[in-house]
């Protein structure tokens, strides 16, 4: 299997489950959720089935920009729940320090990983090889 294939996969995968895991796990979602944020409990259901429904999408080709650019910019929202946390560190004992910090670089790679779906194409003159 060709590395593009697992790295499309791997991503899926990651989605599904994080999406699940909102349903799964709803009061740890709801407890990191930003205080400037009306309706918490709706929102970490809709963002639960937005990643579900963004992994799902990557797997199809007709929707796979679509739903990397829904990822990416799902994640660009989601800085806002790292910020918080970092800001309000004494709230969230159970999460080590280094933990808060290391979700930053994180994110950024999660961003390329997703962005790199967006950018790329595959079209037949593509993946032919170049004649001089």
């Amino acid at each position: 299997m060709r590395l593009d294939r697992i790295s499309l996969y791997a991503q899926t995968l990651l989605y599904i489950l994080g999406g699940m895991n909102h349903f799964w796990h709803s009061e740890f979602y709801l407890h990191v959720m930003p205080d400037h944020y009306a309706h918490p409990e709706a929102l970490v259901r809709a963002s639960g089935v937005a990643e579900i429904l963004g992994g799902v999408g990557l797997l199809v080709p007709a929707t796979r920009r679509f739903s990397a650019a829904g990822i990416v910019l799902m994640l660009i929202v989601f800085f806002d729940v790292h910020l918080f946390m970092l800001s309000h560190q004494r709230r969230f004992p159970e999460v080590p320090i280094w933990l808060l910090w290391a979700r930053i670089p994180l994110q950024f790679a999660l961003l390329a990983w997703a962005a790199m779906y967006c950018v790329t194409r595959r079209t037949p003159s593509a993946q032919r090889p170049l004649t001089y």
